[in-house]
């Protein structure tokens, strides 16, 4: 790989990373943010929630203003509007009352920068390639990135909280003042030989319509199982978050290390998959099939025991990280090469929109369902994970969805 190319793949590695850190290191510190802010777990569900569905409303806007105007174009001010959502949540913790209200606005805010952000990527990826190898890596790296963030997500909240309960909301712009000096100076927009015909959005909203009609059946398995993936990863960490406190005691930079386990676990399975699928769409697909029955079945597993050993559940959940982490490089290599390049900023945004809804759902729902009891939460999102292994299956056909030279 060029030097050019690889530090250009390192700075847009930067933006999930960051991104994933301004959500993910939230988790830890949740309970303690309840207490602080005086409202119900429920209600403290929805600093990540609200995040979570901004986003999915504006990604799909975002993808296409990326086609049409170019991705550094929308990719900056995202990270720009994200970084001041931020600020506007930190600012809370100083103004009259509690601030639950403003944070939820800031929070609002964040995810509109992050509707522009972290999402571009992707196409960004595929449009910095030519060989499909190279951008298999690639989308590994970012998608390590991402699961990277999420292992240092709550050892990095937990240490911030640790001077003041606010402190993780300041490091927000900094982090996204950062991501943009990198994406700036290091990220070159590949040249083009002609300029390319402005397409109207009318023309371009039947393109999409004839993609879905000709490959919406495989579309819809990656956006399920990649949705799922997600809803996974954040109701086991709210639950994991709150168990640790309830039940165990543990508080601070311990419990947020003992978070981590599971996410790591996620990050080095991503890793090395990136590493071995190169181009073999096959692969892809049964790479993707194996790591969702591992998660189904390790969830399974969680509800049907309900562990009272805290390193028994861990190593489970590990085991459950594993089998996402395998999944998500494929899910996005699958869809990125899949599909044109005029039409991917489109489709990986909805993709990632997809994801988002997880991430959104994922909190609330475990909120709920661990008031009954653990079975009431594992056995539903193991039987989640069933059907994105179902769906991938039998719809997902790697020989069909070959993007056109």
């Amino acid at each position: 790989m060029e030097a050019g190319k690889a530090g250009a793949l390192l700075s847009l590695s930067s933006v999930p990373l960051i991104m994933t850190l301004g959500n993910s290191m939230l988790i830890p510190i949740l309970p303690a943010l309840a207490e602080e802010l005086q409202v119900s777990p429920f209600q403290i569900s929805l600093i990540i929630t609200l995040y979570s569905l901004v986003a999915i409303v504006l990604i799909p806007v975002a993808g296409y203003l990326s086609d049409r105007f170019g991705r550094k174009k929308i990719l900056i001010p995202g990270l720009l509007l994200a970084g001041a959502g931020g600020a506007v949540c930190g600012l809370a913790s100083i103004l009259p009352g509690n601030g639950y209200h403003i944070m939820l606005w800031g929070r609002l805010l964040q995810g509109v920068g992050a509707a522009g952000a972290a999402p571009i990527v992707l196409p960004l990826v595929g449009d910095l390639f030519q060989q499909e190898k190279e951008v298999s890596a690639g989308l590994g790296v970012i998608e390590t990135a991402n699961t990277f963030g999420k292992v240092l997500s709550p050892i990095v909240g937990s240490l911030l909280a640790l001077i003041s309960w606010y402190t993780p909301f300041y490091a927000i712009p900094a982090l996204c003042l950062l991501s943009v000096l990198l994406v700036g100076i290091l990220v070159k927009a590949p040249r083009k030989d002609k300029p390319e015909p402005v397409v109207s959005f009318a023309s371009f909203r039947r393109s999409i319509r004839e993609l879905f009609r000709e490959k919406g059946s495989w579309l819809g398995a990656v956006f399920a199982a990649g949705g799922i993936c997600m809803f996974v990863v954040f109701a086991a960490l709210f639950y994991l978050s709150n168990l640790l406190e309830d039940r165990y005691g543990i508080k601070g930079v311990y419990k947020g290390c003992l978070l981590a386990f599971p996410l790591a676990a996620l990050c080095l399975s991503s890793y090395v998959t990136g590493k071995i699928i190169g181009e073999n769409k096959p692969l892809m697909k049964w790479v993707t099939l194996g790591g969702l029955v591992v998660m189904s079945v390790a969830l399974l597993i969680c509800g049907w025991t309900e562990p009272e050993s805290l390193i028994y559940l861990l190593l489970l959940l590990g085991l459950a990280g594993i089998g996402i982490g395998a999944s998500l490089p494929s899910l996005d290599a699958l869809i990125t090469e899949g599909i044109e390049k005029e039409q991917r900023g489109t489709i990986t945004s909805i993709y990632s929109s997809m994801r988002f809804i997880g991430v959104a759902v994922g909190p609330p729902a475990a909120s709920l369902l661990m008031n009954m009891s653990s079975r009431w939460l594992f056995y539903p999102i193991s039987a989640a994970s069933a059907l994105a292994a179902l769906l991938a299956l039998l719809a997902i056909r790697p020989g069909k969805q070959k993007a056109p030279a």
